[in-house]
């Protein structure tokens, strides 16, 4: 089995270097040229599932590979309530101890929103039921959703101990993580991380 984790493409947000979280921010021109060169990438794979976050900016980038869809919102982006629409710079002049903090890896709850953890547990349950409705041992599994949940759920997924999420790179839009489960008894594998979607799979992959 194979699973990939794609991020979405590119918004104006992206662009501004503003937290998203649970707002629902839509692709900008760049992200949809991303979303369908993606697309085009993992529709010639032959995916045997896709699904994706409620949020547009990841439906529309999931709709791009042009099979059915089913539409999850447990993998949306980690809730960051208050802090919504901020840059880091200002997240330091509002809170500067808990963001130093939060930068060195506590995985805090900020404006009143989730953890990293809290949206390890939701995310990861969705790609069980997503892994779980797939009858092909060989097929592939698309999850498409955001940076901050795709790290959290590889960290439920590979049972990382610790906050792993914080040591994991930024992923790039329409880049994601490849897993497999060779059934070998040593649950998911992380082949890639952080790749284009367009480098990640294909006609020719194995």
């Amino acid at each position: 089995m194979r699973l990939l984790l794609l991020r979405h493409g590119q918004t104006d947000w992206n662009v501004a270097g503003r937290f998203q979280g649970s707002q629902d921010i839509p692709l900008n021109d760049v992200g949809l040229a991303q979303a369908k060169a993606a697309g085009e990438a993992i529709a010639e794979a032959k995916p045997a599932a896709v699904w994706s976050s409620d949020s547009r900016r990841a439906l529309v980038t999931a709709e791009a590979i042009g099979v059915p869809i089913v539409v999850d919102r447990r993998l949306r982006e980690i809730d960051l309530g208050t802090y919504e629409g901020m840059t880091p710079a200002e997240w330091t002049v509002l809170d500067p101890k808990r963001h130093a903090l939060w930068r060195a890896g506590h995985d805090l709850r900020r404006g009143n929103g989730e953890t990293y953890l809290e949206v390890g547990v939701r995310a990861v349950a969705a790609v069980r039921d997503a892994v779980a409705s797939v009858e092909d041992p060989d097929g592939l599994v698309v999850v498409v959703s955001h940076g901050g949940t795709t790290r959290s759920m590889l960290t439920g997924l590979l049972d990382l101990p610790g906050s792993p999420w914080a040591h994991l790179g930024t992923v790039g839009n329409c880049c994601g993580a490849l897993l497999t489960d060779d059934d070998d008894g040593r649950g998911w594998k992380l082949r890639a991380y952080g790749v284009r979607a367009e480098f990640l799979v294909g006609p020719d992959d194995g």
